[in-house]
């Protein structure tokens, strides 16, 4: 199975690689903010965008005579910046991401540069086109294993500034071994409800405790921002106040994304069948627990657990939006009323079930995992799937029909509403 992986490391680069690594940081975002000028200026006039090819064709003739600085860097950085543009104004006609901005030096995620080319891995070192040969502070040996049995070949190489810290991404394609089939049983199948008390609650019981990061370094945040905001701009003291910051921000990112990266892999590893909501992030992030929200990192378990399920044979199952899985009772299949956020125990009107909320959400997530792999008449007689006293099919008959995507296969594009 060939899949496309990145691996990342830490670069120790001397005094004249930093300066090196720099201008290819800031030539990108330039060139970026470049095309982008042209592109903003071609909408209002009611042109067409001009493709990546061409802003690259542009920007070959305007840089010999207002950029004198374009020699010291590989032409890759550029043109990639414009592929990246390209890509950006085609998210944002689908409908998949907003207009595209202007990159700020300031800004974390516009401190990047992608090159392509001759990109070659030693055991303690990374040759990057124009930058030369850099060093790593952890050794590359299990990509270089990777790279002379030919199970790998390198794409291309990001590099990114975090604070005072430099980072390579090499994106390859790998040929990982094809995962074990596993055939899904009912103690396989697990329901995984998110919450913001609780990070999430699987549907035997289990309760992951989120770190939130964010919550807990906020009063230390709110204090290095008043530090840097008391600062002269362009003073020495200001520039350390900022590379205080940053440095806060990076180790939240840290946390946060180290904690995803356990959970998710110990699930697929572990669950051939995980049931998880299709939630919309981006409409909660936009209410009054947006922090909260955005320090669960909501989305990025998504994504994550969709590569990680491709890559250890888990197969994840996406219940819709209008599914109402805290509204239902687990037991009996009644669908109660709506219930409010301070509300943490469901009781059930009909049977009188008292259960934690997150867990009789987990719970039902599962019965409908359950119910589509054995399909609507799959059930036998008597028992309840998804709460289906009847025996067999889902509890909304035929008022609900389930569907089912598995991981990489795309979201399930269901009309949204509210039902927590």
């Amino acid at each position: 199975m060939r899949v496309v992986q990145a691996f990342r490391f830490e670069l120790d680069p001397n005094v004249a690689q930093r300066v090196s690594l720099a201008r290819h940081v800031g030539a990108a975002r330039f060139a970026y903010n470049w095309g982008l000028s042209r592109c903003l200026e071609a909408l209002e006039q009611g042109l067409p965008l001009p493709s990546a090819a061409q802003l690259h064709k542009a920007w070959n003739v305007w840089k010999r005579e207002n950029a004198p600085w374009w020699v010291e860097v590989s032409k890759c950085a550029p043109q990639e910046a414009f592929r990246d543009l390209e890509r950006a104004f085609r998210n944002w006609r689908q409908g998949r991401a907003g207009r595209p901005r202007f990159k700020r030096k300031k800004s974390l995620e516009d401190n990047k540069a992608r090159l392509t080319g001759s990109i070659r891995v030693t055991p303690r070192h990374v040759q990057l086109p124009r930058i030369g040969k850099v060093r790593t502070k952890e050794r590359t040996d299990k990509l270089l294993e990777l790279l002379q049995a030919r199970k790998a070949r390198i794409l291309s190489a990001t590099i990114a500034r975090e604070a005072d810290r430099w980072f390579v991404s090499l994106t390859c394609e790998v040929e990982r071994p094809d995962p074990i089939p596993r055939v899904p049983q009912d103690d396989d199948v697990v329901g995984v409800d998110l919450g913001l008390m609780s990070f999430l609650v699987l549907s035997d019981g289990t309760c992951i405790e989120a770190p939130k990061p964010l919550s807990r370094g906020l009063r230390l945040l709110r204090r290095r921002s008043r530090q840097l905001s008391r600062k002269r701009k362009g003073s020495r003291n200001h520039r350390k106040a900022s590379l205080r910051l940053a440095k806060l921000h990076r180790r939240i990112k840290n946390i946060r994304r180290d904690f995803l990266h356990q959970v998710t892999t110990a699930l697929a590893k572990t669950k051939s069948v995980i049931v998880v909501e299709d939630l919309s992030v981006k409409a909660l992030a936009r209410g009054r627990l947006s922090r909260s929200v955005a320090d669960a990192g909501w989305g990025m378990f998504r994504r994550m657990l969709e590569y990680k399920g491709r890559w250890y044979g888990a197969r994840l199952m996406i219940a819709p939006r209008d599914f109402p899985s805290t509204r239902l009772c687990s037991r009996c299949g009644h669908r109660n009323g709506r219930l409010p956020l301070s509300q943490r125990v469901f009781r059930c009107a009909a049977c009188g079930l008292e259960m934690d909320r997150d867990l009789n959400s987990a719970i039902n997530l599962r019965n409908y995992g359950l119910a589509a792999l054995k399909g609507p008449t799959g059930s036998s007689p008597g028992s309840d799937a998804c709460g289906d006293p009847s025996g067999g099919g889902t509890a909304f008959g035929s008022v609900y029909e389930p569907r089912v995507d598995e991981a990489g296969s795309g979201r399930s594009f269901v009309s949204p509403r509210e039902v927590k």
